[in-house]
């Protein structure tokens, strides 16, 4: 079992089993088991709503026991939170597969990780490079409304 703490200081087990697996899927028609084949963990790690969901679901006893609703928890839920949760999340669909499948998941999240490492850093160069400010002020200047003399 992983745990994540949200904005708010509280803790929460994420625990995957059948029952869980089950619960998700009554209460949001997604099947966890899609990890392996389908683009569920794609759609998890680019959608935090959804991953929200998800972990509200599979929380939602422990938040039964904490008198936590969906609302309240996902209020607590931003930044760093979401970051962690996905990441316990995550780690806890890998440990619920048996072996084989369990490699090939491994495997997938480990070369997800190292592909998002690659798009911030790329993106972080390209935000920091001198070109793209003199991009933007060619472009503003283009944009620019010619200059009047007050008689005309």
């Amino acid at each position: 079992m992983k745990t994540f703490n949200d904005n708010a200081g509280r803790t929460w087990t994420v625990a995957i089993n059948v029952e869980c697996i089950k619960r998700v899927k009554t209460l949001l028609s997604v099947n966890l088991l899609d990890a392996i084949e389908g683009k569920l963990i794609e759609q998890l790690v680019s959608d935090p709503i959804l991953l929200c969901d998800v972990i509200f679901a599979i929380c939602k006893p422990e938040a039964d026991t904490k008198e936590i609703s969906d609302e309240e928890f996902g209020r607590a839920m931003a930044g760093d939170a979401i970051d962690n949760a996905t990441t316990a999340l995550l780690e806890e669909l890998v440990d619920f597969f048996p072996s084989g499948k369990r490699q090939v998941l491994a495997k997938a999240l480990a070369k997800l990780k190292t592909f998002q490492s690659k798009a911030v850093e790329t993106a972080s160069k390209r935000l920091d490079d001198p070109r793209l400010d003199q991009q933007l002020e060619a472009l503003l200047s283009e944009g620019e409304l010619p200059e009047t003399s007050p008689g005309s």
